[in-house]
């Protein structure tokens, strides 16, 4: 059997051939940039319907100086807040006629960085979104030229944001968290925190906060990485310890991990320790027992993030800095310490 064959898409030749103008004359009925008298104009739109032509939207952005696409970069997309953080962008973008093209940044090696950055420059964008969740997002946020209209994202970060930013305020969510687990006995909170690109990540500089204002003792914090693996390799060594009551885990997969090494070193969860995770993740409710988290709104913040960088591309100006504080879900995990053994 004869497969059929494809017709060729028509292309903006095609529409001027079959109107009888030139080319540019179809460009500026397609884009308005300049008037066309309204016989042409009814040529043009004559032929467009007959050969069922849609005009290019990169074509169109070159001549109206209206650019429809925007980049964003991102050092990861598997991981949770990095994934639901684009979901965010990708729909405010949609709602807004724009299309969202992702690229991620392997690493912050140089040349990965600066070829990353000489792909972007080489589109028509009307701006760029950066995810500064890790020390590749970082790095290819500072790597791009002031002439580009750029929103990082992040949750909160020591230091000053020389560009519009948007945030979680995983510091002071990480602080209430804390103060609530204090405010049922424990006498202090240990933490497994989430690997850090620099400086102290903000959810581990909320727990000391909190244990300094309390006037608590400061476990040495632990930091294995992401993932449900390396929270259960933590929880092994601190299940060993008696005197651990209560845990902040820097994500609720480390969360996740965490109980199970209780659970499997026969120390129950939270009769005998209390474990809190970070991120509300979907099966954080569904886990046994339900899992206590910060609930952190990732899609909202990259909605937020968009809104930013509309207004900087429109404008030329945008809000410094947009930032939420992410709520503590109380749910099963957290109970008063058991009864101290004197």
């Amino acid at each position: 059997m004869t497969e059929p064959t494809r017709r060729r898409p028509p292309v903006i030749a095609d529409v001027a051939r079959v109107a009888g103008v030139s080319v540019p004359t179809v460009s500026r009925v397609i884009t308005g940039s300049t008037p066309v008298s309204a016989a042409k104009r009814a040529q043009v739109m004559a032929a467009i319907d007959e050969l069922g032509y849609r005009p290019n939207a990169a074509a169109r952005a070159l001549v109206s100086g209206r650019h429809s696409m925007i980049s964003v970069l991102a050092g990861n997309t598997t991981r949770y807040g990095y994934a639901a953080t684009l979901q965010g962008v990708e729909e405010a973008a949609r709602a807004a006629g724009y299309l969202v093209v992702i690229t991620v940044v392997e690493s912050d090696e140089q040349a990965v960085v600066d070829s990353v950055v000489d792909l972007v420059l080489g589109q028509a964008v009307a701006g760029v979104v950066v995810l500064e969740f890790d020390a590749a997002g970082i790095a290819a946020a500072r790597a791009l030229p002031e002439s580009v209209p750029v929103v990082t994202v992040s949750a909160t970060r020591p230091g000053e944001h020389d560009r519009p930013h948007a945030d979680l305020d995983d510091r002071s969510a990480a602080a209430e968290a804390v103060d609530y687990l204090l405010g049922m006995g424990h006498r202090t909170v240990h933490h497994v925190s989430i690997p850090s690109s620099g400086p102290e990540v903000g959810r581990t500089l909320g727990w000391r906060d909190a244990l300094a204002a309390a006037g608590a003792p400061e476990p040495e914090p632990m930091a294995p990485g992401w993932h449900p693996a390396a929270g259960y390799e933590a929880g092994v060594l601190l299940a060993q310890d008696p005197a651990v009551t209560a845990v902040l885990a820097g994500n609720d997969q480390l969360a996740i991990g965490l109980m199970r090494a209780f659970m499997d070193a026969g120390r129950s969860v939270p009769q005998d320790v209390s474990v809190v995770g970070f991120d509300d993740e979907p099966f954080a409710a569904m886990w046994s027992p339900p899992l206590t988290t910060v609930a952190q709104d990732f899609v909202g913040l990259g909605r937020r993030a968009f809104g930013m960088l509309m207004d900087l591309a429109r404008t030329g100006r945008s809000t410094a800095r947009s930032t939420a504080i992410p709520p503590l879900v109380l749910r099963g995990s957290a109970a008063p310490p058991p009864a101290r053994q004197d």
